[in-house]
């Protein structure tokens, strides 16, 4: 099988040579270029035809969001944004990620936490499930009209104890978007575990929140969950829920990686399942590897409804064609049909 070729695009020659140095130690991928600027990259594309791309967002001449927007809408294809992983450099990545990029690392740093090994390891799995990623999988997705489904949720009423847990991972900041800003007013309470990192959960809740008619908030330790609103899970932190007299509230578990990850969904799914039993739901969306596909599986043998989302919609089908596998789904839907689907189960 060919290598995967990967273009660098960064403005420092010490990060071009750090991230040359890294992918090409793993056979699977070839460096077949690096270009300093977005003017070099065009060039570079057109004469290599590389598979993939890293891309910088902060560079001299034109920025990496300008030049994302143009590849996207001439020339689309797998980009993977090396980014500042810090509260100021979130909405910019996450803005990428609205453009179509397919995933985002940090800078390597020698002296960082994530040791230069790991961090080889981390950014050769995100370019080669980049490499295989549906980039094109956005484009023509619909909003379901949040109007029709206002005027359902106002003729019938929700469920009493019904909560709904959403899990996703690459591409699904997108995804969830597409579902969470569709949902009417008048919607059941719904927990979400994105895999993201700490100082992105923040800037991708208020995000959200603007481009919604429910509230988003991101999950706070004990906060009571409610109708109409959608809580998020911190980028540190596995999100799990608690019954009380007086209904849910939000539990925060900084334990353990699970699955390699945390937040998890796996966690969430499970805590849903365990607190809520058949009065929960279980979406998966988009998203690499299998986290939360188990325990989707357990919600399903719990009587609990469960989706997830289709391949033609995916931007990566890792986690949502896992669960279909193991028969955890008991439907198998487009990302544009969800949130109905979400109300049609929630009201009596």
């Amino acid at each position: 099988m060919k290598p995967i070729k990967v273009l660098i695009i960064d403005d420092s020659a010490l990060i071009r040579s750090l991230l040359r140095e890294m992918i090409a130690s793993d056979p699977r991928l070839e460096v077949c270029g690096a270009a300093e600027d977005p003017y070099q990259a065009r060039e570079m594309i057109k004469q290599l035809n590389p598979h993939v791309l890293t891309l910088d967002i902060e560079m001299p001449r034109m920025n990496g969001i300008s030049f994302l927007k143009n590849l996207m809408r001439l020339h689309p294809m797998p980009v993977v944004m090396i980014s500042t992983l810090t509260q100021v450099g979130a909405p910019e990545t996450l803005e990428a990620l609205s453009l179509g990029a397919v995933d985002f690392i940090g800078k390597p740093k020698q002296n960082s936490d994530l040791g230069l090994s790991q961090y080889r390891d981390e950014i050769i799995r995100k370019l080669i499930c980049a490499a295989g990623a549906n980039v094109t999988a956005m484009e023509g997705v619909e909003r379901a009209k949040a109007t029709g489904l206002d005027a359902q949720t106002k003729s019938k009423p929700l469920k009493s104890n019904f909560i709904c847990a959403i899990g996703a991972s690459t591409g699904g900041t997108e995804a969830i978007k597409a579902v969470v800003s569709s949902l009417p007013i008048n919607s059941p309470p719904i927990v979400v575990t994105q895999h993201i990192p700490p100082a992105f959960s923040t800037s991708f809740a208020k995000r959200l929140d603007g481009a919604s008619a429910v509230k988003v908030y991101e999950a706070q330790h004990q906060q009571p969950i409610e109708k109409g609103c959608v809580y998020i899970a911190p980028g540190d932190a596995h999100l799990k829920i608690s019954k009380t007299a007086h209904g849910y509230i939000c539990q925060l578990d900084s334990g353990e990686m699970v699955n390699r990850h945390r937040p998890s969904v796996e966690v969430l799914f499970d805590s849903v399942c365990e607190q809520a039993g058949k009065h929960a739901m279980g979406v998966i969306l988009t998203g690499m590897g299998a986290d939360g596909a188990d325990a989707l599986k357990r919600l399903r043998d719990a009587g609990c409804h469960t989706v997830a989302q289709d391949e033609a919609t995916s931007i990566v089908w890792g986690m949502p064609g896992a669960a279909v596998k193991l028969g955890a789904a008991a439907e198998v839907l487009p990302l544009s049909k969800v949130a109905a689907n979400i109300i049609q189960h929630a009201l009596k």
